[in-house]
């Protein structure tokens, strides 16, 4: 049973950062992909961004230029940083982890960006 656990959540003004992390229980590299995804009220799931064991990224064409994925292998960690963050990032961010076909999921993060 593989865990995620989501952190670094919260309330920012408009343009502001963020930085959530994703703490993964075991080795992150056997993993195909990693990365985040978000659903905010009244919206379907979206790909914000992801990275592949081979280290190729991708981003929502909503978030290029201003959000970044990054991982850390010793430490067993995704990372979304999220900068110039606009109302609309408002969301809840999940962490997820795809081995083929099986998707394995944290639990969530609130994201709210409000002046």
């Amino acid at each position: 049973q593989v865990e995620l656990v989501e952190s670094g959540g919260g309330l920012v003004q408009p343009g502001e950062s963020l930085r959530l992390s994703c703490a993964a229980s075991t080795n992150i590299f056997m993993f195909n992909e990693m990365g985040w995804y978000r659903r905010a009220p009244g919206n379907e799931r979206e790909l914000v961004a992801s990275i592949n064991v081979g280290g190729v990224t991708n981003y929502a064409s909503s978030v290029e230029g201003r959000f970044y994925i990054s991982r850390d292998g010793a430490a067993k960690t995704v990372a979304l940083q999220m900068n110039t963050l606009k109302p609309e990032d408002t969301a809840i961010y999940y962490c997820f982890a795809r081995t083929l076909g099986r998707y394995n999921w944290g639990q969530g993060t609130q994201v709210t960006v409000s002046s």
